[in-house]
């Protein structure tokens, strides 16, 4: 039987990786029973979704896929509107410079949210000091390193571009902000913009 976090999956049609190496196995909920879940299942007929319908499932696939509440997504949102640049993007470049999606990125950690039990149990350092709340933006410079070696499980990862790594010191650094073109997500941003807008 599929857990919650393999339900939000099919849910939304799309691989959210809420649970790491699995997500990329056989043993993908999504990859065995790609249709929505419920009694019905494959039978029930996709429903006519309105425009506020796709902007709404699209901003709950990105609180999922971050594992955000919807109080801490919507003030990413406010920060990210009053920059210069747009408004979507912007959001996502600040989601993805979270602590705990760091750690994750990384592949310090199988998920986000056993990256954001790292942060929230004193595993992890920003700029040599202990940091224990995972929603701190890094910025440009910042360093992060786990406490000791034994903090962490190092998984393979895909480091992206704007992240500089030390794998034998274990220390990696925000060489940069992100890209919307480095950022690995299939999230539709312009339809959060559109919701929050409304």
């Amino acid at each position: 039987m599929d857990n919650n976090q393999c339900r939000q999956c099919r849910k939304f049609g799309t691989k959210l990786f809420l649970k790491g190496e699995r997500c990329l196995s056989p043993k993908c909920a999504l990859t065995r029973r790609n249709y929505a879940p419920g009694s019905k299942g494959a039978k029930a007929r996709a429903p006519r979704k309105t425009e506020y319908g796709l902007q709404l499932l699209e901003k709950q696939k990105a609180k999922v896929e971050y594992g955000l509440r919807e109080k801490s997504f919507a003030r990413n949102f406010k920060v990210a509107s009053r920059s210069k640049t747009a408004t979507g993007s912007e959001m996502l470049k600040l989601l993805e410079l979270r602590m705990d999606n760091v750690v994750y990125r990384l592949g310090w950690a199988v998920s986000r949210a056993q990256a954001r039990q790292l942060v929230l149990h004193r595993k992890i350092k920003l700029n040599d000091k202990i940091a224990n709340i995972p929603s701190i933006i890094l910025k440009p410079a910042d360093t992060i390193s786990p406490k000791d070696k034994a903090s962490i499980n190092p998984q393979k990862a895909v480091i992206p571009k704007w992240l500089k790594l030390d794998e034998k010191a274990l220390k990696a650094e925000v060489a940069k902000m992100p890209e919307r073109e480095e950022i690995e997500s299939d999230i539709d941003e312009q339809l959060i913009t559109e919701f929050y807008s409304r």
